[in-house]
């Protein structure tokens, strides 16, 4: 037991305990421990999903899901799809700007305030920058 509690606690998730059948304390605390090493390998796992589907991918629409889950488990995923709306939101204003400049639009500009809340950080600099370019293209 105390060999597969290391192993978890190194991020080794697929480890399990053997005896997690029948009844009594140690089966128990078996399938307690399994169920606690499968979420994390789970969790794990769409981590690894997301960075590729979306990181590499660039498929902007996909979030991350475990399920039913509770609890921290839930506010993870759901802190997990809040970063990458984030994210995508500023990269699909500028995206569109673009393309409208790409037409000949030069009366499009990037909105510096995305669902009530101002961008910041590097999303304001390529906010300006891109705003900037179109005026200077216009004039």
């Amino acid at each position: 037991m105390l060999d597969a509690l290391t192993a978890a606690q190194h991020g080794e998730f697929d480890v399990r305990l053997p005896f997690s059948r029948g009844s009594g304390l140690m089966a128990e605390i078996a399938r307690a421990f399994n169920s606690v090493v499968a979420r994390n390998e789970a969790f794990t796992t769409e981590i690894v999903r997301l960075e590729r589907v979306v990181g590499r991918e660039g498929r902007m629409t996909e979030r991350a899901s475990l399920g039913d889950v509770l609890g921290s488990w839930k506010t993870s995923v759901n802190s997990i799809n809040a970063l990458i709306a984030d994210l995508v939101q500023p990269t699909t204003e500028v995206a569109r700007v673009l393309l409208a400049v790409a037409e000949g639009d030069l009366t499009q500009k990037m909105a510096l305030e995305i669902e009530g809340q101002p961008v910041k950080g590097e999303f304001l600099r390529i906010g300006t920058t891109v705003n900037a370019m179109v005026d200077q293209l216009s004039s």
